[in-house]
């Protein structure tokens, strides 16, 4: 299987490297910009499979496409909301979810392996997907959240809530007023739930809301820490896979 990556983030498409070597997938070309992509498949045969972020350093990798017309299966490396990526599944594409997990990677080989004939050519409207991605549309985001309160049940304001986090395999919100509570769904359900213009997941452990944001520090190994106007209960950390995406998010 010939295979290449395309990320901008070296550190990010080596680890990838080492992760798909383990799944005896060797990936020995890595590329980091539209540009140079482009020159790549200019002078190159196409592999049967890429690996490709959606943001490179020089623009949108869909700019590859509309110079180069790409016979090789895909599989986006991203970390855009999944109601976008819905589009992608429709094109039988996959996609991986920064930062990238290694039983999640070695299900996507096996889709491939499994589902995509060898030298099987795309056909997708990439300005499609391109302008759900760039230009999202209203998809009725939750607005409020109902958690139990003793015996009661106390309906939370989307604008109430500073950060959904997860502790001891369980899922909470905490809300302006400094309390915590409980939800019935995990971090992976509100992918689906959250407005991405107001809600970011800066780790596997924490979404946070922009509003909330009192500071950012530069914190070990590239990463940043965010201080929330309330919530002190453990240290909220962007991880490193991250940063560049929750920098692009701010503005």
């Amino acid at each position: 299987m010939d295979v290449i990556i395309i990320e901008d983030e070296k550190p990010s498409a080596r680890r990838l490297q080492r992760m798909l070597k383990k799944l005896n997938v060797q990936a020995e070309t890595l590329l980091h910009s539209v540009e140079e992509a482009i020159n790549w498949f200019q002078n190159h045969n196409h592999p049967d499979l890429i690996f490709l972020d959606i943001q490179l350093s020089d623009g949108l990798s869909f700019e590859i496409f509309e110079q180069i017309d790409i016979k090789s299966a895909i599989i986006f490396t991203t970390a855009f909301d999944e109601y976008a990526l819905k589009a992608f599944k429709l094109n039988s594409i996959d996609y991986l979810l920064k930062p990238i997990d290694e039983g999640e990677l070695t299900v996507a080989i096996d889709k491939y392996k499994h589902r995509i004939l060898p030298q099987q050519a795309v056909t997708l409207d990439f300005n499609d997907i391109k302008n759900l991605l760039v230009n999202p549309l209203d998809r009725g985001y939750k607005k409020r959240f109902s958690v139990k309160f003793g015996q009661h049940l106390k309906l939370i304001n989307i604008d109430d809530i500073e950060c959904f986090y997860s502790e001891h395999k369980g899922t909470y919100l905490h809300t302006t007023d400094g309390r915590n509570y409980l939800l019935d769904l995990t971090l992976e359900q509100l992918e689906h739930e959250l407005e991405p213009q107001l809600f970011f997941r800066v780790s596997r452990k924490f979404f946070v809301n922009i509003n909330a944001i009192k500071d950012m520090v530069s914190y070990t190994n590239s990463r940043l820490q965010i201080k929330l106007n309330t919530f002190k209960d453990q240290p909220v950390i962007v991880a490193r896979e991250k940063v560049k995406d929750f920098k692009a998010w701010l503005e």
